[in-house]
């Protein structure tokens, strides 16, 4: 892990004990509840420099958002990615990726459209859709991928 991947950290509240916990950008295995010991959404943002160490190394298959800021659907699909990365704690990965802050992503991934959603294992593109869904939506295609 390079040192600025290993330095950026999230706090989240633990949904089972209200506990709040510091959660990595990067690392090994899926983060638990210091408390409860309970699976945690890991929800992070990366970028050309971050991808690699962030989403392909990781051990969580990947639901990446290709997304933009002045993109409404990707607004409106951000908290429905949000509510499967929490449902599916312990087993997806979320990584956010503004496609305006890496270029090389875009053109590396051929986005054309945002959103752009892929879910990745083991750093390998397994599904890809464009566009936004509700949560249920998302929730069945990120389950279909992994089977």
């Amino acid at each position: 892990m390079t040192g600025d991947t290993a330095l950026r950290t999230t706090v989240v509240k633990c949904e089972h004990c209200g506990k709040n916990n510091r959660v990595p950008a990067a690392a090994e295995g899926a983060p638990n509840c210091g408390n409860c010991h309970r699976p945690l959404p890991w929800i992070v943002e990366a970028g050309d420099d971050s991808f690699a160490e962030i989403a392909e190394r990781a051990q969580l298959p990947v639901l990446v958002d290709m997304w933009a800021t002045w993109c409404a659907p990707c607004r409106m699909v951000s908290p429905a990615l949000e509510r499967v990365a929490r449902d599916m704690a312990g087993r997806v990965k979320l990584v956010k990726v503004d496609v305006d802050q890496a270029p090389n992503l875009s053109r590396r991934f051929a986005v054309q459209a945002v959103p752009t959603l892929m879910v990745l294992r083991n750093g390998e593109v397994i599904a890809r859709q464009a566009g936004a869904a509700p949560a249920d939506v998302i929730r069945r295609w990120v389950d279909d991928a992994l089977r």
